[in-house]
């Protein structure tokens, strides 16, 4: 039998009881920083839902309270809302005025957050969770199924909304991720938005196309070389891992990574740190791993062209994109979307649409985005596209 929660979290009982501000407004959370400054609070400061998440997941949740700004840069406050609600159902949370700090309460006047906690502890000698109104009363019960975009993706499809949803969660984690999918489906769009909504976006977000580097350059790329370790190193530099110190490094097309270098990116992987060509020194980086490809790694796997160990390391947490057949119904906005870029103010007749809809897009939204601007062209000083402006 499941015993209720108990409705208060008392003071002898916990040394302190953490507080999260999350909000971008810095002075804002400063403010709350001070004023809460006693050793019945453990104030933590996040400025958006990924890093709100990852300070959850490390300080604990249990008798904590959430004070959430509905303004987030990266999450929906009602999908943050409902995250923390499903990983760490003891938490509390409440909303803030995002200027003034205020906490609405019911129907009642806007009360000093500062004020409502510290006088409910002093009169109680506890935090009495019945006594704060949570954040749900606040928001309508529908906000918690709201569906949110990723701001550089397009499409309201359910299988795009995992997708949403899968990067948003998995963004807030350090964890190695591997995107799957055909050419074209925009695998470096969601490596762009883990970067970014995350708790390192203000550090480098580094690119490496495996297939685009030869395969005798690529080791010096990734790892760096000391000088005179080969013909023509002149000078030592750092390599792309090491560049991406802090940040996030890219992967792109690892499937085509040559296997002689397979086992270095895997010691990379499990020991966080890399050797530079030519040098005896293991160098420590600190950095989260995006990994894309759009070959069948299993199937490389069974063919002996890639290291299953490699694969289980990068396949941590799996993100596959659809093609766009499989999402006909996003075609329309991708279509629109692409054209109001190209041509500001052009249009797309029906039946335009209608020839777009017919054709099986084997490349996918980069097939598409092309097509919409030769039609751009081919429209020249028209208003709207129609079927002979489409060449597919």
């Amino acid at each position: 039998m499941t015993m209720p929660a108990p409705e208060f979290v008392r003071l002898e009982d916990r040394v302190s009881i953490a507080v999260f501000v999350v909000s971008p407004n810095q002075k804002l959370r400063h403010s709350l920083q001070q004023k809460l400054n006693s050793p019945r609070w453990r104030v933590l400061e996040a400025g958006g839902g990924a890093e709100a998440l990852e300070l959850i997941q490390n300080q604990g949740s249990e008798g904590s309270v959430l004070l959430l700004d509905p303004e987030l840069p990266d999450l929906d406050a009602g999908e943050l809302h409902g995250i923390v609600r499903g990983r760490f159902p003891e938490t509390q949370i409440l909303m803030l005025n995002s200027q003034t700090g205020q906490l609405l309460v019911g129907s009642a006047s806007p009360t000093p957050v500062s004020k409502r906690l510290v006088d409910t502890v002093n009169q109680t000698g506890a935090l009495r969770i019945s006594q704060l109104v949570p954040f749900a009363s606040q928001i309508p019960s529908k906000t918690h199924e709201v569906k949110v975009r990723l701001r550089n993706m397009i499409g309201d499809s359910e299988a795009m909304h995992r997708i949403y949803s899968l990067t948003r969660m998995v963004a807030a984690r350090n964890t190695t991720v591997l995107v799957t999918g055909e050419s074209g489906t925009g695998k470096d769009l969601i490596a762009q938005e883990i970067h970014l909504i995350s708790t390192r976006r203000n550090q480098p977000f580094v690119v490496v196309n495996c297939s685009a580097i030869p395969e005798p350059l690529l080791e010096a790329e990734l790892f760096g070389y000391t000088k005179g370790s080969f013909t023509g190193a002149v000078q030592s530099r750092i390599g792309r891992i090491h560049a991406a110190h802090g940040g996030t490094l890219f992967l792109d097309e690892i499937g085509d990574m040559p296997l002689s270098l397979q086992s270095k990116i895997l010691r990379f992987l499990e020991q966080g740190e890399v050797q530079r060509i030519g040098g005896n020194d293991n160098l420590k980086v600190d950095v989260r791993v995006v990994a894309a490809t759009n070959a069948n790694l299993k199937k490389r796997v069974a063919e002996q062209q890639f290291r299953e160990d490699l694969y289980y390391r990068l396949a941590v947490f799996p993100i596959h994109l659809p093609p766009l057949r499989e999402r006909m119904s996003d075609l329309d906005e991708l279509a629109l979307t692409f054209a109001a870029k190209f041509h500001p103010g052009v249009s797309l007749s029906r039946d335009a649409l209608q020839v777009l809809a017919q054709h099986s897009w084997p490349g996918n939204v980069r097939e598409l985005r092309n097509a919409i601007e030769r039609a751009t062209i081919l429209v020249g000083n028209g208003d709207e596209i129609n079927p002979e402006h489409i060449l597919l």
